[in-house]
């Protein structure tokens, strides 16, 4: 009963999410309890950007000052600073556009540690962009949180 629970949430998670996996994973698989919360955890965070809702975006980090943040360059420490910095970045609707992850990757490391490597996109009418993630997330306090967060932008050659 609870492989037959596990698909039916596949199944509507892939039917109605903004989330795609990857297809480097055997096509029969079926996710583990972890992927399935992962990708539970990215579906809320990109309905929460694409209704323009940065706050309900960020519950999905740890809320701590040792959160890591590196995109361009740079890295951000903290809770705070990330959501200062998404709000800078995307102070609009027109720029934050519609989010949409791919080409997931999760390795479960332990009980409490995965790493989640993908793809991201948005959509707008002016500049759409996109490019890679990689997030270690723990499991804390019975959900999973993104600790550390990786992303870089497509660049044209």
């Amino acid at each position: 009963m609870r492989i037959f629970y596990i698909i039916i949430l596949g199944l509507l998670f892939s039917a109605c999410a903004p989330v795609q996996t990857g297809s480097d994973k055997e096509h029969n698989s079926v996710p583990t309890e972890t992927e399935l919360a992962i990708i539970n955890l990215l579906t809320v965070q990109a309905e929460a950007w694409n209704r323009g809702d940065i706050d309900a975006f960020m519950q999905s980090y740890w809320r701590d000052e040792a959160l890591r943040f590196a995109s361009g360059g740079r890295v951000v420490r903290g809770w705070q600073p990330t959501l200062e910095r998404y709000k800078r970045r995307y102070s609009d609707r027109a720029l934050m556009g519609t989010l949409t992850f791919s080409d997931l990757e999760i390795v479960h490391l332990s009980e409490d540690a995965a790493i989640t490597h993908g793809r991201w996109s948005l959509d707008r009418a002016e500049n759409p962009v996109g490019g890679l993630f990689t997030l270690v997330m723990r499991y804390r306090d019975d959900n999973w949180v993104i600790i550390s967060d990786t992303t870089t932008l497509d660049r044209s050659e």
